[in-house]
């Protein structure tokens, strides 16, 4: 425990309630007249005030200072031994009191402390139990002492007992703070885990929209600039062109409701990874004017999310092709073997640094996609020598090993 220990945040408020109960009960028996002169209280006063302050001192443990739990404990020895001393028939209800001070040292120390304020309570009571017969005869003691012994056996057991419960209660309730902390702890991280999870749902969504949106723009683009080209030199060219380029929009308002709705939408749809890399082949070549160079052997069914990843790569990168690379000349392969799907993109275009850009979104997107998937991703670029993708995706755990009608 850290903070002193009051009755606002007090533990066990059972055992501040008992102690007042005893407390009240030893304060009463002081104050009672007695016929006795022997067993009169010599201080009622005195008496009373000591046990109002070591009731007091219950309100307020320290926890958190050696010296100062040190200090408090002798105090509540001396308040005892002036009860003692001062208090006739009272000193008989001695034993509550050092049951008290054994009750209070399990909250404010450790297991050692705990040991010595109970052998020093033990002494405590010997040297009072031994002062209850002061002009006892030899043969009275002989005849009293298994009284004495199992009187002394009891507060043993009681002093034992204490310990025990008291050390079973303090675990079971370090237990459950340290269950309700890690309790706290769980939400937070559940906090971070959904936080990251809406954040990989963001960057996916930036990606279908940068992926498909993105594609259709920009070869609507080309067109348009072709078009108008065309225009004046060969208007049905330009026509034809126009006519492309209003397919292109359509298709990108389809892919802007799409990713708006839903952003789920399978990109395949209903058609194999082979048919819709040949229909992104065939509106390369219309863009562009360049056919590429495609070689497409997928003898195992590939998963849906690696269709799904593989298809997006190829169209970025196609799509990069068309904005940056100037080529003349591209390369595709799609191959399956009995344990990955390998993919490789290569143009003939100006190329780049791959220092001064890696981070692009595009490559970006198309690293993320691969990593998900538990692939790799290397790209290989030189200035005017063009540039080289290759994609290598790991089938262990999906692959199906049924030929595909076509292998």
């Amino acid at each position: 425990m850290n903070r002193t220990i009051d009755v606002k945040n007090h533990p066990f408020k059972f055992l501040l309630y008992l102690e007042w109960i005893l407390l009240g009960f030893v304060a009463v028996a002081s104050i009672l007249p007695i016929p006795s002169q022997r067993l009169l209280t010599k201080f009622p006063e005195l008496m009373v005030i000591s046990l109002m302050i070591f009731g007091l001192m219950g309100l307020r443990l320290p926890t958190n200072n050696r010296r100062n739990k040190i200090i408090y404990t002798a105090c509540e020895i001396l308040l005892i031994l002036i009860t003692n001393f001062l208090g006739g028939r009272t000193a008989r209800l001695f034993p509550f009191l050092t049951l008290i001070l054994v009750t209070r040292s399990c909250l404010i120390f450790q297991l050692p402390g705990r040991l010595i304020v109970a052998g020093i309570s033990f002494y405590l009571f010997l040297v009072n139990f031994l002062r209850q017969f002061p002009n006892v005869s030899p043969r009275r003691l002989q005849k009293l002492w298994f009284f004495q012994i199992s009187f002394v056996l009891l507060f043993v057991l009681a002093l034992v007992f204490i310990l025990l419960l008291m050390n079973a209660v303090l675990s079971e309730r370090k237990s459950r703070e340290e269950l309700t902390a890690a309790n706290e702890k769980l939400r937070q991280y559940a906090l971070k885990i959904e936080n990251q999870a809406t954040l990989e749902e963001r960057n996916r969504i930036a990606r279908e929209i940068h992926d498909s949106l993105g594609h259709s723009l920009t070869a609507l683009n080309l067109q348009l600039e072709t078009a108008t080209k065309l225009l004046n030199t060969n208007p049905n060219k330009a026509k034809d062109f126009l006519i492309r380029a209003k397919e292109l929009g359509s298709q990108a308002l389809k892919d802007v409701r799409e990713s708006v709705s839903t952003m789920r939408s399978n990109p395949l749809k209903e058609k194999s990874l082979e048919q819709a890399v040949n229909i992104l082949v065939q509106d390369f070549h219309h863009s562009t004017n360049i056919k590429p160079n495609c070689q497409i052997l997928c003898f195992y069914t590939i998963p849906r999310d690696i269709s799904t990843a593989i298809y997006r790569i190829i169209q970025e990168s196609l799509t990069n092709i068309y904005k940056y690379a100037q080529s003349t000349e591209v390369n595709l392969e799609l191959t399956t073997t009995v344990t990955s799907v390998h993919l490789m993109i290569e143009d003939n275009g100006k190329g780049f640094n791959l220092s001064q850009n890696t981070t692009g979104f595009g490559l970006q997107s198309m690293r993320d996609r691969t990593l998900a998937l538990d692939g790799n991703f290397q790209i290989n670029s030189v200035p005017g020598k063009g540039t080289k993708i290759t994609v290598n995706i790991p089938l262990s755990g999906f692959l199906s090993t049924n030929l595909e009608a076509n292998s």
